[in-house]
C-alpha cells in the first residue's frame, strides 16, 4: 500500500538553510563523476544521482538536488555516482542510465526530472529491493517515491511581485521546454500578475518542444529571448528554463531598471551569477534539495518513502528568496498573497 510521507520540521529547516542558485548551466555530458566520504555515521549510502540536462553546475534545478544528495552524504557517509543526461537523449539512454545505476548497487536511486519517469516505470520494477525516487513527476511503483512541488504556487508570487515592480506594465515568461511541468510556472505567474493588476502584458515565449530538451541547457537561447522581450519594452522577466535562464538574467542586466526572476535556487546567492545578483529581483526557490535529502535519510533509516510526497507553498516546499532586499517594499503584499493560497482563498491555475 503506498503511503504518503508528512513533511517534518526539520525537513523545512534544512529548506531554509538551502535556498541557493538556480537557472544556469554547465553543458551536458554523459560522464559520470563519483565522490566519497567517510564522514558521518553508520555504514553510509551509496547513492546514485541521475541528472537532468544541465547536471551538476547548473546552478539551477540540478544543483538543488545535488545539494541535497551532498547533505545527506556529509551527514551519513557513504558515496555519491553522478550521471548526467544528454540532450539527444532516448529513452533507451534513460534506462540505461538507471540500470547501470542500479546494477553497481547504488540504492537509492535518484532520477532528476520528468522525462525519467517512463524508464523509471520499467527500472522499479526490475529492481524490486532498490529504492528509487523521481522529482517532478510521479511513478506509481511500491519502491518509488515521487517527489513533486506546487511550482504554479511560487509562481503566482513571482507573479505578484513582478506586476508590482513593472514601470511599464509590462513582464515577460520564458519556458525552458513546452510540457505540462512548466506550464504550470507559466499558469501562475499569469495568474499571479494579473490578479495584482490586469493591465499589465505578459509575453510568453519557450525555447524548445516536446522531446527537445535543449530549452533546459541553452544560454545563448534564454539570452535571445529574453532580449526580445527587453526590446519589446518588458522590465520584469521570470526564467523557468534551468540554465538557459542563466542568459536571461544576462540580458536583464543588461538594461537599467529591469528585473530578472530566477528559479528552483536563490540565484542571487549562486557565484557563477554574482555579476548579476543586483539584477535580480527574487527567486522562486523550489526545494528539490529537501525532496532529496528526506527520501535519502528515509532509505538510510531503513523506512524508505513511497508514494507521492508534495512539497507545497504552505509546508515551505516552494518561496520566494529575498536575498538582495528588493521585494522588502512589497513584502506585506506577498505574505498576504501567500496565506490566501494556503488558506485555499486563491486557487492556482497548473494550466495557462
Amino acid at each position: 500500500m503506498r503511503r504518503v510521507a508528512k513533511l517534518s520540521a526539520a525537513s523545512i529547516a534544512t529548506a531554509a538553510l538551502a535556498l541557493t542558485a538556480t537557472a544556469c548551466g554547465s553543458t551536458s555530458s554523459d560522464n559520470a563523476s563519483s565522490s566519497s566520504s567517510s564522514s558521518g555515521g553508520g555504514k553510509g549510502v551509496k547513492i546514485g544521482l541521475a541528472y537532468d540536462v544541465g547536471g551538476r553546475g547548473d546552478r539551477s534545478f540540478n544543483d538543488s538536488a545535488a545539494r541535497g544528495a551532498d547533505k545527506a552524504k556529509s551527514e551519513f557517509g557513504g558515496s555519491v555516482k553522478e550521471l548526467t543526461a544528454k540532450t539527444s537523449d532516448t529513452e533507451a539512454d534513460r534506462e540505461q542510465r538507471l540500470s547501470d545505476l542500479a546494477d553497481a548497487g547504488y540504492n537509492p536511486i535518484i532520477a532528476v526530472g520528468y522525462a525519467y519517469a517512463p524508464s523509471m516505470t520499467k527500472v522499479a520494477a526490475k529492481y524490486p529491493k532498490t529504492s528509487f525516487g523521481i522529482v517532478d513527476s510521479v511513478v506509481n511503483a511500491k519502491n518509488v517515491d515521487s517527489i513533486t512541488f506546487t511550482e504554479e504556487q511560487g509562481s503566482y508570487l513571482a507573479g505578484v511581485a513582478a506586476a508590482l515592480k513593472t514601470k511599464k506594465d509590462h513582464v515577460g515568461f520564458i519556458g525552458g521546454v513546452d510540457v505540462p511541468l512548466i506550464k504550470k510556472f507559466e499558469a501562475g505567474y499569469v495568474q499571479g500578475v494579473h490578479d495584482t493588476n490586469p493591465k499589465v502584458k505578459v509575453d510568453t515565449q519557450y525555447l524548445s518542444h516536446g522531446s527537445d530538451t535543449s530549452g533546459f541547457a541553452s544560454p545563448d537561447k534564454g539570452k535571445e529571448a529574453a532580449q526580445g522581450m527587453l526590446d519589446r519594452g518588458a522590465d520584469v522577466i521570470y526564467s523557468a528554463a534551468g540554465s538557459s535562464g542563466n542568459g536571461a538574467i544576462e540580458a536583464v542586466h543588461g538594461v537599467k531598471g529591469a528585473w530578472a526572476i530566477g528559479v528552483d535556487s536563490d540565484q542571487y546567492n549562486i557565484p557563477g551569477l554574482a555579476k548579476y545578483k543586483n539584477s535580480i529581483l527574487t527567486s522562486m526557490v523550489k526545494n528539490v534539495d529537501v525532496g532529496v535529502y528526506d527520501f535519502i535519510k528515509s532509505v538510510h533509516d531503513g523506512k524508505p518513502l513511497t508514494g507521492t510526497n508534495t512539497y507545497s507553498l504552505g509546508k515551505n516546499g516552494v518561496s520566494l528568496a529575498t536575498s538582495g532586499g528588493f521585494i522588502n517594499d512589497i513584502q506585506s503584499k506577498l505574505d498576504a498573497a501567500k496565506q490566501k493560497i494556503v488558506n485555499g482563498d486563491i486557487k492556482v491555475k497548473t494550466t495557462p
